[in-house]
């Protein structure tokens, strides 16, 4: 497994990826990245520090006697689900929940092509390949899978200036040309996967594509969103934006330029309904969804606790209004843990004796974080008012010895809170929920597993699917069985005819 260090070397591969009119030589040394690698080179030295590595590593199940992080292994219990949650947690507690793309999250994927890598063929080999590989090194993986927002209303193959599609193929491979979104974290990771996911099916076969491919892929080019990690070096500090600097995993276009995708990295091609169904039919879904409420889970963990803080700072916290919506917050986030824990406790069977994260739970997970997580930043403003833009403009004020005896008497907290403290802690919260760094984040949680729709169509598509929505109905027709125009049809139930009163002015008129 990769040390922190190693990860970082790793990433000075002669990648293009672009950024205010730049082509980024070194992502590493980069203001608008750094930050952010070196909170990924953490989660890596973690895997090797002893007081870290008891709750992220199992053995491996591709190399006896070498250790791996416990997601990156295919389950087939639900003690190795449960085993995965606490990995999957442990890292994430080491970003605060702020990360969504962190390696273990294709880990979702890598598990899927080790499952059941004869679904991939002709290229089971390669499915089984990249899952020995990824385990091993435990490379970072992001995946680019939905097209851009341009003529989303047309068949995909009518819009092949821009959708990526298989230009050519080669002795060596296909050649690939077009665009994806959202490479979220893609200039920090090893390996994007690319392929197709959307409300539009894949109709020809140039465009049924899933491969791995290199970051440093020659003619594979990274177009970056502005960094807020880069924003808050220039016009703040690490006290004024805690999270924008080291936790912005920068989302950017992928684009492809004739990239020859050699064979070996192919998953699926020209095979339709595989490209169109492999989301869910395949077990990724499952895992995509068990680490993304576990994330969700640790980042409310997070969110609640500033919360707390921040009315400890103003002095509401003994307000009975501020206490309702405290508790609502709370009861948000013990949703979330108990839906992942229901995830691992009672899981799914997947091929070949291994198993997978409930998909009911899931999805489940997936409808109500578009509901939970805009509410929570609502409680928050509702709370907080102006508590949360009265503060200074940057941690330099206070160097300002004129400026700094108005600080610490108009900045300071409830109950002999230094103002230091005070800001500290709206800095934060402001940045958790009111800056550029936090819409980013509101958006992404609403759109993390799909768009609003999608999420609860797909939630009762795959109740049909499953049979769900069969034995749902099936179970109120066993209610109805039971009774018809004339009563009761159950022998164990007495009817009313003795007082019901139209039936007895009915027997009335009728004598």
């Amino acid at each position: 497994m990769l040390t922190g260090q190693e990860y970082l070397e790793s990433l000075r591969d002669g990648r293009e990826v672009w950024i205010y009119g730049e082509w980024v030589k070194d992502v590493t040394t980069h203001p608008a990245f750094r930050n952010a690698a070196r909170m990924i080179a953490r989660l890596y030295d973690a895997l090797h520090d002893p007081a870290c590595k008891e709750k992220l590593t199992l053995e491996s199940d591709v190399a006896p006697g070498s250790q791996t992080h416990a997601f990156f292994r295919v389950t087939r219990s639900s003690e190795d689900l449960q085993r995965a949650l606490q990995a999957i947690e442990t890292w994430q507690r080491m970003v605060w929940g702020w990360l969504g793309r962190t390696p273990d999250y294709k880990a979702s994927l890598s598990t899927a092509l080790g499952a059941w890598p004869e679904y991939f063929e002709p290229y089971a080999n390669n499915a089984s390949h990249w899952y020995r590989e990824i385990q091993e090194h435990i490379w970072f993986l992001n995946h680019a899978i939905v097209n851009p927002p341009v003529d989303r209303h047309r068949p995909v193959h009518e819009v092949s200036d821009v959708f990526v599609r298989v230009e050519k193929e080669t002795d060596a491979g296909v050649i690939v040309s077009g665009a994806k979104v959202v490479a979220t974290g893609s200039a920090l990771t090893h390996f994007n996967f690319v392929a197709h996911y959307g409300p539009l099916p894949v109709q020809k076969e140039e465009f049924a594509l899933a491969a791995i491919v290199p970051m440093n892929a020659p003619g594979l080019k990274l177009i970056c969103r502005p960094s807020y990690e880069m924003t808050a070096a220039v016009m703040g500090s690490p006290f004024d934006y805690p999270l924008s600097s080291r936790l912005d995993e920068n989302d950017a276009i992928l684009v492809f330029d004739q990239v020859l995708i050699p064979w070996e990295n192919v998953i699926v091609y020209r095979n339709i309904e595989k490209i169109n169904t492999f989301v869910p039919v395949t077990g990724f879904l499952n895992r995509a969804l068990f680490h993304g409420c576990i994330r969700l889970a640790v980042k409310l963990d997070f969110l609640c606790g500033a919360f707390l803080q921040a009315v400890e700072a103003v002095g509401t916290r003994g307000f009975r209004g501020v206490q309702v919506n405290l508790g609502e917050a709370l009861a948000w986030r013990h949703t979330f843990w108990s839906l992942a824990k229901a995830m691992a406790s009672e899981p799914d069977p997947g091929f070949g004796g291994t198993v997978q994260p409930n998909i009911q739970a899931g999805q489940a997970y997936r409808v109500l974080m578009t509901v939970a997580y805009p509410r929570i930043q609502q409680l928050v403003e509702q709370t907080l008012a102006s508590g949360l833009i009265y503060m200074n403009s940057n941690a330099i004020d206070f160097e300002i010895p004129e400026l700094r005896p108005y600080l610490e008497r108009y900045l300071r907290g409830s109950d002999g809170m230094p103002a230091v403290e005070k800001m500290k802690r709206v800095k934060l919260l402001w940045d958790a929920i009111g800056s550029e760094f936090a819409s980013r984040h509101s958006l992404y949680e609403t759109n993390f597993a799909g768009n609003f729709e999608n999420v609860r169509l797909e939630t009762l598509l795959l109740a049909d699917i499953s049979g769900l929505t069969s034995r749902l109905t099936d179970f109120v027709e066993q209610l109805k069985s039971e009774y018809d125009l004339s009563g009761w049809r159950a022998n164990d139930l007495i009817n009313p005819d003795d007082v019901n009163f139209h039936k007895q002015l009915r027997k009335l008129l009728v004598n």
